[in-house]
């Protein structure tokens, strides 16, 4: 009789797969993609349509050309300093990294209020009071006969 030997698997890698396939993951790795997706798309957004509005706004301004010499031949481009070997400080990048991510969470900001506004639920139908009992009636009755006493 020969029986088919099948290896115990570690109890880690049970525990991993429970954590792969639990929806949080699933759903962290999906906003993962179209995170990346959506970035692209913002970095075109800033480098193609926001960056030369902002450059005819200022008088041609290209925040991209921006950076200081600090080793090396100087250049009136960065990519003909970093041609020439020079070292450089890039601050019109970073400049348009800060443009880049005020504009991603501005994006997200809108999308995840949106989303809220999707799955807020409706507030509940207000509480209907029940009928007042016989003795609260009866109770109404006499304070009113009360109330339209003359007083003496």
């Amino acid at each position: 009789m020969s029986q088919s030997f099948r290896p115990k698997t570690p109890g880690w890698v049970d525990e991993f797969k429970t954590f792969l396939l639990r929806g949080n993951v699933v759903d962290l790795a999906v906003a993962v993609v179209i995170g990346a997706a959506f970035t692209g798309i913002v970095s075109s957004l800033v480098a193609n349509i926001i960056n030369p509005l902002i450059g005819l706004l200022t008088g041609g301004v290209d925040f991209s050309n921006h950076f200081i010499t600090l080793k090396g031949t100087v250049a009136p481009t960065l990519a003909a300093a970093k041609k020439a070997g020079a070292v450089t400080l890039n601050y019109g990048l970073f400049i348009n990294a800060i443009i880049n991510f005020v504009i991603v969470a501005f994006a997200i900001f809108w999308m995840v209020r949106l989303i809220q506004k999707l799955y807020r639920k409706p507030p509940p139908p207000p509480a209907v009071e029940p009928p007042p009992t016989a003795s609260e009636t009866l109770l109404t009755e006499i304070r009113d006969l009360l109330k339209s006493r003359p007083t003496v």
